[in-house]
């Protein structure tokens, strides 16, 4: 299922670098990242290559905050636990990722 999920991602990720050179591509009103729930998705399947499935399960829940069009993902601790988590900004309107860190 998240394979699929990663495979799907990707699609949109090539769809979206298409449209950046073809403006007559379809553009969804609400953004390609309108939620979210949609947010998390995306940056679960884009932190899983870089930090390893472990890691973002490890991390869960994920929280996502929008502002200024761009949606900030960041993990979570179990209670008791020292450390870093991932986050992650990742553009509304047509689901970029700007920015990747994983705190100490």
């Amino acid at each position: 299922m998240r394979r699929w999920f990663v495979y799907f991602v990707l699609v949109v990720a090539g769809v979206v670098a298409a449209s950046s050179q073809n403006h007559s591509g379809y553009k969804p009103q609400a953004g390609f990242v309108p939620d979210a729930k949609t947010a998390i998705a995306v940056a679960e399947a884009v932190l899983a290559p870089i930090y390893g499935e472990k890691q973002v399960a490890a991390e869960r829940p994920f929280s996502a905050q929008l502002k200024n069009g761009v949606w900030t993902v960041s993990g979570s601790l179990p209670a008791g636990n020292v450390g870093g988590v991932a986050e992650i900004k990742i553009r509304k309107s047509d689901a970029a990722v700007i920015f990747v860190l994983h705190g100490k």
